[in-house]
């Protein structure tokens, strides 16, 4: 029988790059009640090497909110290299789902806390005429938006600051500060694809921070909306940012314009 010190030198940490549609999954944590994309990974861990093993993301997604790049470790006594561990993933995962690297990392290595800046965008379909093709990874918005009160009003966010106001409920960050490096909004008559082009004009919010809270981003587009509507004015968002009071910033965006984009080791 195998010792503790045996099990010790031959456990791996296995690191992978993953992709998913999260528009049928509860998000990415595994919770009582839904199908997580964490839940699924373990499930079919379980499936290839026998093992209970725990994944660990970098970024815990919510309900409906897609990632083009999402980082997960994992554990394992398996000998099967990462290429084949890799390919085994992709065969007992759903369609929507798709593990893109996999390689060996150091003990130590954590996804979430050795992360330097992640970026994340979320999308507004301009037209109520909107494209098939976004309607599922996009907010329609009906209205005619203005992008330079929104440009103005994201200046305001750029920085360190407290970001309480946008910090929903039950967040479990220890404190509500966080640094945006960058932020910006950007008027696309079009949406590229796989090497197509829908003509589709969208709202492009593109933000990259050192860490977020809990519905940060889509309340800041929910937001941003608001102010893109004329319904506040842009320098509304500096009174709401230092009233740190959740209560007068504008409603949660929906989950399907969401994407993890980018994590920065």
């Amino acid at each position: 029988m195998q010792s503790f010190e045996q099990e010790i030198t031959t456990m791996r940490h296995i690191k992978i790059t993953l992709q998913y549609d999260g528009t049928n999954y509860s998000g990415w944590q595994v919770q009582k009640n839904g199908t997580s994309i964490q839940g699924l990974l373990e499930g079919a861990l379980y499936i290839i090497t026998g093992e209970r093993s725990r994944v660990t993301g970098a970024a815990r997604t919510d309900a409906g909110v897609h990632a083009l790049e999402q980082v997960a470790v994992f554990k394992t006594v398996s000998l099967m290299k990462p290429e084949v561990l890799l390919k085994a993933l992709n065969g007992n995962l759903p369609r929507d789902i798709r593990v893109t690297n996999a390689g060996e990392c150091g003990n130590y290595f954590h996804p979430r806390y050795d992360a330097k800046n992640k970026t994340y965008s979320y999308i507004i379909s301009r037209t109520g005429a909107y494209s098939v093709f976004t309607e599922r990874y996009s907010w329609n918005m009906p209205y005619k938006m203005n992008c330079e009160a929104m440009r103005e009003a994201a200046n305001y966010l750029a920085g360190e600051h407290d970001f309480a106001c946008f910090r929903a409920s039950g967040c479990s960050s220890k404190h509500p500060v966080r640094t945006i490096h960058s932020i910006e909004v950007s008027d696309l008559p079009s949406v590229e694809f796989i090497s197509l082009r829908f003509d589709a004009p969208v709202i492009k919010i593109s933000i990259k921070a050192n860490a977020f809270l809990r519905h940060m981003v889509r309340n800041i587009a929910g937001t941003l909306v608001e102010i893109g509507r004329g319904k506040l004015s842009p320098s509304k968002m500096k009174e709401i940012l230092e009233s740190k009071d959740r209560g007068l910033a504008g409603p949660t965006a929906r989950a399907c314009g969401l994407f993890l984009e980018k994590i920065e080791y």
